[in-house]
C-alpha cells in the first residue's frame, strides 16, 4: 500500500527563493536565522516539535506508529466510504512525515547523532510499512471501498485503485508463505540498494600521480600531496631530513574528481589511469549487484511476473519491457549516423592534435578534446561564463521566472528556533497575490563536508486537502553542493550549476504547485515516466537569451549577458548532442536488460554491458572497467531509468508547443500550472499528457511512448 510513498530525491537529477531572497546581499543570509514569528518560539527541526533532539527521532516514530494504528483501527469499522480514502492518506501523510524527515536529515545535518538517529528512524519506519502493507483489514477496506462505487471523484478513484495495487504488489493476495518470502526480499533489496550506493560512497579508487606537474597547477590544491623515494635530481624534490623525495598526488576517482580530471588534465596516460580505475571501483558492488538482480527477479516471479523489469514497468505508461525497448531501440537508431560523425570529427581533431595520423579514439579522450575543440570554435572560457552567473543573481533569476509565468514571489520567512540544521539554510514562502502562500521551501546550498555530494530535491511534507476549510501546504528542500558561502558575495556558477540549479527547480515547483487532495498524490508523486518531465522543461529557460538577459549580469559592469554569448553557448551545446544522447540511451538499456532477463541464472553483467556499448554507441569497451557497479540509478530507478528519455522527449515537445514562442507570458505559465503541474499523480497520466500535448504521445503494443521528433529536430537528426 506504501510502497508509492518511498520519498522522492532527484539527484542531479536536481530547485528557489523571493524578492528579498533573492538579494544579492549577505544580510539576505545573516537574516535567514533570525528569531522566530513569534518571540521565544521554539520547534523542533523542519518545524516538528518532536525533533528538537536527536533522539526525538525515536518519539516521532512512536508517535506515528501509534496515531497510524488508531487510524487503521478507526478504518477497519468505516462502511465504503470516501471517508476510507481520506483516512487512508491521513496514515500515508503520517508516515511519510517521519520517512521524508529522516531522509533529508541523513543527507544534510552536521551533527552525527541526529544522522545516527535518523537512520534508526529510518529503518523502524520502514519496518513498520511491512506491517500496515501486510494488513488485511486495511486491505479489504479499500477493496470494498473501490468496487461498491461509493468514490464520488476521479481523485479517490484513483487512490484507491492505486492503494489497491500498492498492497497487491506487496503479496498481501498471496499465501502466508509467499507474503513471508516478499517480505523477506523487499528487506534484502532495500539492504542491498544501501550496500550498493555505501560501496560506492566509500570506495572511490585513488590513482597516485608523479610527479605532481602532471596535474594542472589551478587543481593540485584539491588533492593531497604524496611523496616517494627518488634516486635521481628533479624539478620536484623537496628534502627531508637526507632523504631526497619527489612529491606526487593521491586524485580520488569518485565520479565528480573524474570528470574533472578527463576534462582538464592534459596528460593522456593521467586520464586513462583516472577512468580506468574511477570505471573499475568499487569492485564489491560486482557481486551486490548479481545479489540484487536475483532478489529482484525471485520477487518479480512470485508476482506471477517473468521478469523484474515486468514487475516494475506493469504500472507506468510504457506498461511493459517490451514498449521501453521497442522505444529505447528507435532512438539509438534515429542517433547512431550523427554520434559516429561526432565520434569520427574528435578522432581527427585528436589525429590533428597529436600529429599522429594512425592515433585511435579513447574514452578517455573524448571529455578532454570535445572541451578543447568547443572553446576553440565558440571562444567560450568558464571564467567568462561564471562572471555573468553570481548565484544571487540566478535565484533573482528563478523568482522573475516564478513572477513572470505564476503571478507569484518568493519571500524569505524566518525560522523558528531549532528548525534549521546549518547556518547556511534559509526558508521562502512561496506567496501569490489572490491564493496565499502555496508552500515552503528551504534552501540548503552550499557544500560542506559529511552532506549530500549532489544536488537534490528533498519532500518534507506533501500537499493534502486537511479538511473542507484547510489544505496542508506543501514543504520541500532544495539541496546543493555549490562553492561558497552566504557570508561570500563571489559564489560564482558555471553554466553546467545553473541548469541544474533550473532542473531542481521543475521538480520543487512540480511540489509547491500541485493541489491534490491526497497528499499520496502530491507533487512528484507521480508514475516514473513523467516524474522528470518539469525539470527537463526548465532546463530549457537556463539557454534561453530571453529568460537569461533578465538576471544574467557581468560582475563588473553590470551589464546583461550578450545575446553573442548565449548564442555560442547553445551552439556549443548542440556541438556532441548526439554523443550525450546515445550515453543516455546506453545507460537506459544496460538498466533495462539487467532487470530484464526472465531467468534465474548468474549473469556476467560486464559482458553484458561491454556487448551493449559496442552495439549502440561508437566508443569501445576498456577491459577489465566495470562502469555499471557505481550506477546508482540501478538502485533508485530499477528498469526504470528509461524515463529520463520519455521526460526529455515530453518536455521537448511543450518547450517546442507551448512555451518556445514566449517563455515568460502569463499564459504559457497558466498553461504549464492548470495542464499539468496542479495535477501532480492525482489525474490519468496519459489523459493528462494528451489533454496537454496532443499528439505528442503515441501508442505502442499496449503501452504508451513519447513522440520523439520535437527532440529530434531541436538535435538536427
Amino acid at each position: 500500500m506504501f510502497s508509492a510513498l518511498k520519498p522522492r530525491r532527484w539527484a542531479a537529477c536536481l530547485f528557489v527563493y523571493p524578492s528579498r531572497a533573492f538579494s544579492a546581499s549577505n544580510s539576505f543570509y545573516a537574516s535567514s536565522m533570525a528569531t522566530a514569528e513569534t518571540a521565544g518560539a521554539e520547534t523542533g527541526l523542519y518545524g516538528f516539535d518532536v525533533l528538537k533532539t536527536p533522539k526525538g527521532f525515536r518519539r516521532f516514530v512512536d508517535e506515528a506508529i501509534q496515531k497510524s494504528g488508531e487510524l487503521v483501527t478507526y478504518i477497519s469499522r468505516l462502511p465504503p466510504s470516501m471517508e476510507i480514502i481520506r483516512a487512508m492518506d491521513e496514515i500515508s501523510d503520517t508516515v511519510c512525515s517521519v520517512i521524508d524527515s529522516a531522509e533529508l536529515c541523513r543527507n544534510t545535518h552536521p551533527d552525527r547523532e541526529y544522522v545516527e538517529e535518523a537512520n534508526k528512524a529510518s529503518m523502524r519506519i520502514n519496518e513498520y510499512l511491512h506491517f500496515l502493507n501486510t494488513n488485511g483489514s486495511l486491505y479489504t477496506a479499500i477493496v470494498k471501498a473501490e468496487s461498491e462505487r461509493v468514490l464520488h471523484t476521479e481523485e479517490a478513484q484513483r487512490a484507491a485503485h492505486a492503494l489497491r495495487v500498492d498492497f497487491e504488489n506487496g503479496g498481501i493476495h498471496l499465501s502466508d508463505d509467499k507474503l513471508q518470502r516478499v517480505n523477506q526480499l523487499n528487506v534484502e533489496i532495500a539492504r542491498l540498494g544501501n550496500k550498493f550506493n555505501e560501496n560506492i560512497m566509500f570506495d572511490p579508487g585513488f590513482v597516485d600521480i608523479f610527479p605532481a606537474s602532471r596535474i594542472p597547477k589551478n587543481m593540485q590544491y584539491h588533492f593531497d600531496a604524496i611523496y616517494r623515494p627518488i634516486s635521481t635530481a628533479s624539478n620536484e624534490i623537496s628534502k627531508v631530513g637526507d632523504t631526497r623525495r619527489e612529491k606526487g598526488y593521491k586524485i580520488p576517482t569518485d565520479s565528480s574528481t573524474l570528470s574533472s580530471i578527463l576534462k582538464w588534465v592534459s596528460d593522456a596516460e593521467v586520464r586513462k589511469q583516472a577512468y580506468i580505475k574511477g570505471n573499475s571501483t568499487p569492485r564489491a558492488n560486482l557481486i551486490v549487484l548479481d545479489k540484487l538482480i536475483g532478489a529482484r527477479h525471485e520477487l518479480a516471479q512470485i508476482m506471477g511476473c517473468k521478469s523484474y523489469a515486468e514487475f516494475a514497468i506493469r504500472p507506468n505508461m510504457a506498461a511493459s519491457p517490451d514498449v521501453a525497448m521497442s522505444f529505447l531501440l528507435n532512438l539509438s537508431k534515429s542517433v547512431r549516423c550523427k554520434a559516429d560523425e561526432e565520434f569520427n570529427i574528435i578522432r581527427e581533431f585528436k589525429r590533428q592534435y597529436l600529429n599522429q595520423r594512425g592515433a585511435d579514439l579513447e574514452p578517455w579522450d573524448e571529455t578532454f578534446f570535445t572541451g578543447m575543440m568547443k572553446s576553440s570554435a565558440y571562444g567560450l572560457e568558464s571564467s567568462v561564463l561564471s562572471s555573468y552567473f553570481s548565484l544571487s543573481g540566478c535565484l533573482e533569476g528563478l523568482k522573475v521566472l516564478v513572477q513572470a509565468l505564476f503571478g507569484a514571489t518568493f519571500y524569505q520567512v524566518p525560522m523558528s528556533s531549532g528548525e534549521s540544521w546549518h547556518p547556511d539554510v534559509v526558508k521562502l514562502s512561496l506567496h501569490h497575490r489572490q491564493e496565499g502562500d502555496l508552500g515552503f521551501l528551504y534552501l540548503d546550498l552550499y557544500s560542506r563536508k559529511g552532506k549530500y555530494p549532489g544536488c537534490a530535491h528533498f519532500a518534507v511534507r506533501g500537499g493534502r486537502r486537511a479538511s473542507e476549510t484547510e489544505y496542508q501546504l506543501p514543504v520541500v528542500a532544495l539541496v546543493c553542493n555549490f562553492v561558497g558561502s552566504p557570508l561570500s558575495s563571489t559564489s560564482r556558477l558555471n553554466h553546467f550549476d545553473v541548469e541544474t540549479l533550473f532542473h531542481e527547480f521543475g521538480h520543487a515547483l512540480h511540489s509547491l504547485l500541485s493541489r491534490t487532495d491526497y497528499q499520496h498524490f502530491s507533487g512528484t508523486r507521480v508514475v516514473l515516466d513523467i516524474a522528470e518531465i518539469p525539470s527537463n522543461l526548465f532546463e530549457y529557460y537556463a539557454w534561453d537569451y530571453r529568460v537569461l538577459k533578465t538576471f544574467a549580469r557581468h560582475e563588473t559592469t553590470g551589464d546583461a549577458i550578450p545575446e553573442k554569448l548565449v548564442k555560442a553557448m547553445n551552439d556549443s551545446r548542440k556541438r556532441f548532442s548526439a554523443t550525450e544522447l546515445q550515453r543516455q540511451i546506453f545507460y537506459s538499456l544496460i538498466d533495462l536488460k539487467l532487470f530484464g532477463a526472465q531467468n534465474n541464472d548468474s549473469m556476467d553483467t560486464v559482458s553484458m554491458v561491454a556487448d551493449l556499448k559496442l552495439q549502440h554507441t561508437s566508443w569501445n569497451h576498456v577491459e577489465g572497467t566495470h562502469w555499471h557497479t557505481r550506477f546508482s540509478h540501478l538502485i533508485n530507478y530499477g528498469a526504470g531509468y528509461y524515463s529520463y528519455l520519455y521526460a526529455r522527449c515530453f518536455a521537448a515537445t511543450i518547450w517546442w508547443d507551448t512555451c518556445h514562442e514566449d517563455p515568460l507570458s502569463p499564459d504559457t505559465g497558466t498553461a504549464l500550472r492548470e495542464k499539468f503541474l496542479k495535477h501532480g499523480g492525482a489525474k490519468d497520466p496519459l489523459n493528462l499528457l494528451k489533454d496537454f500535448i496532443g499528439d505528442g504521445i503515441l501508442s505502442c503494443n499496449g503501452g504508451s511512448i513519447p513522440d520523439a521528433s520535437s527532440l529530434c529536430r531541436e538535435m538536427d537528426l
